[in-house]
């Protein structure tokens, strides 16, 4: 099984999400992708096989499936632009219908998803508690303009906004307990926002779900995030922009324009870098 390397979301040549690409005539079953993505051992390998005029599409990372990984949809793009030139393409996902769109830039592929739509609520206080206890928080380290919500787009995760990035960069956790959390509230991910400004957010994503301490680039927690902005009527000006993995040695780069329509889909884009010679 031939399987691509692509860092999505990079900032320029270095940096970026470590993805899984698998491009192939039909899918194989689940635990036969469930073993290439475990042996290729990043946050999530995503699998492609023709369906009609469009892709359809499962994510796994190296424990579980996800139903939408938005690193992995960029480096699919950017596969599929390698494969087949500039282009959008149509991808059938478990639970939605999305595309990804790319072309080349130079040496590296410029790709920009559209999320399934999105949605968030209120959590409750016990999980904020919970929340807070894992990463050794105090109320008094979050952002009161954003307040804790349980978010999605295209998957479900969990949102704390932190009043600085002193305390952003202090985020650790113990990753089993943080896994039976995730799992047990039916998260993705836990995603960790601070607003330089209005438009600008440094964020981290632990992905213990899957196995994985943290992602350096979080598409899909991105456009969840985003969702929720709009939801909070946060003047965001029509887009945001997130650096991720900064402080994990992996300065990623990621971009999201927010229609105003309610629950609708966000675009989000970035570069793609092969890691792969060829």
């Amino acid at each position: 099984m031939d399987v691509l390397r692509i860092a999505a979301f990079s900032d320029g040549d270095t940096g970026g999400n470590p993805a899984g690409v698998v491009i192939g005539d039909i899918l194989s079953d689940a635990a036969d992708m469930q073993g290439v993505a475990a042996e290729v051992g990043f946050s999530e390998t995503a699998f492609a096989a023709r369906e009609g005029d469009g892709w359809r599409v499962r994510y796994f990372s190296p424990e579980s499936e996800v139903p939408f990984c938005g690193h992995a949809t960029i480096a699919l793009g950017a596969a599929l632009v390698r494969q087949f030139g500039d282009g959008t393409f149509k991808l059938s996902l478990n639970q939605a219908g999305i595309t990804v769109e790319g072309f080349r830039d130079g040496p590296n592929i410029t790709a920009a998803l559209q999320s399934p739509p999105t949605r968030s609520k209120p959590a409750s206080a016990a999980l904020i508690d919970e929340a807070l206890a894992l990463f050794g928080y105090a109320s008094g380290d979050l952002d009161p303009a954003i307040p804790p919500a349980l978010i999605h787009g295209g998957a479900d995760h969990f949102v704390l906004a932190l009043n600085s990035r002193k305390a952003l960069a202090a985020m650790a956790y113990e990753l089993k307990a943080g896994q039976a959390l995730m799992r047990r509230e039916g998260l993705v991910t836990i995603l960790l926002a601070y607003a330089e400004t209005p438009r600008l957010f440094h964020t981290r994503n632990p992905f213990a779900s899957g196995g994985v301490y943290e992602d350096p680039a979080t598409g899909a927690s991105t456009a969840a995030f985003a969702g929720y902005l709009r939801d909070l009527g946060w003047p965001h000006g029509g887009a945001i922009d997130i650096v991720q993995g900064e402080d994990m040695g992996m300065r990623s780069r990621l971009h999201a324009d927010i229609p105003p329509a309610p629950g609708s889909s966000i675009r989000v884009s970035g570069t793609a870098r092969m890691m792969d010679a060829g």
